[in-house]
């Protein structure tokens, strides 16, 4: 092993015996290509969420719920924290006698911590149409709007089980039918 020390001048740079690659002579008087860099959309990892740092995003959760909040901080695991967060309640047309149009309500959650598993889809608000209304939705009162999303719960709940009865007796078995209980 060399004892170097700082005032040692820096060693010669090292000739290549065996030629470029593949075999060819070296290319004289260039230096080497860059390190070739990836352009920030091809990240495909929490590390992407950089850019929405600090802008207002809406969420949808594995759940069904939607959520409308400023990204201020997020982990290696793609959790997020949001602040000023909204549960935005969807009823589609038709839930309730006489409904023509949509509804939709927004209930105050304040900071909202998210699980990054449970994101399905995120993406920017845009804040020049923030303050309109969802195309075919309009505002109502939350305390209506929830017993309509509730209500229209319940409807699917008995489609679903009405769903799988009907495929049972066609020999399909759902996720949970052919489980035996021991």
């Amino acid at each position: 092993m060399e004892n170097l020390t700082i005032s040692d001048p820096p060693p010669p740079p090292m000739q290549q015996q065996h030629g470029g690659p593949g075999g060819m002579p070296p290319a004289l008087g260039r230096p080497p290509p860059p390190p070739q860099q990836l352009p920030a959309q091809m990240f495909t990892t929490a590390a992407q969420l950089l850019d929405l740092t600090d802008k207002k995003l809406m969420l949808a959760l594995r759940d069904g719920r939607k959520l409308v909040g400023i990204l201020r901080s997020w982990d290696q695991f793609a959790n997020l924290v949001l602040q000023s967060t909204k549960e935005r309640i969807f009823v589609p047309p038709g839930t309730a006698p006489d409904q023509v149009r949509g509804l939709y309500a927004d209930v105050d959650r304040g900071l909202f911590l998210v699980r990054g598993e449970n994101v399905l889809l995120l993406g920017e608000i845009d804040l020049d149409k923030e303050d309109d209304a969802p195309p075919g939705y309009d505002l109502a009162d939350v305390e209506l709007v929830q017993s309509l999303a509730k209500q229209r719960k319940q409807q699917d709940k008995i489609k679903e089980k009405t769903k799988v009865k009907m495929l049972a007796k066609e020999g399909f078995e759902g996720e949970n039918l052919g489980e035996v209980l021991l």
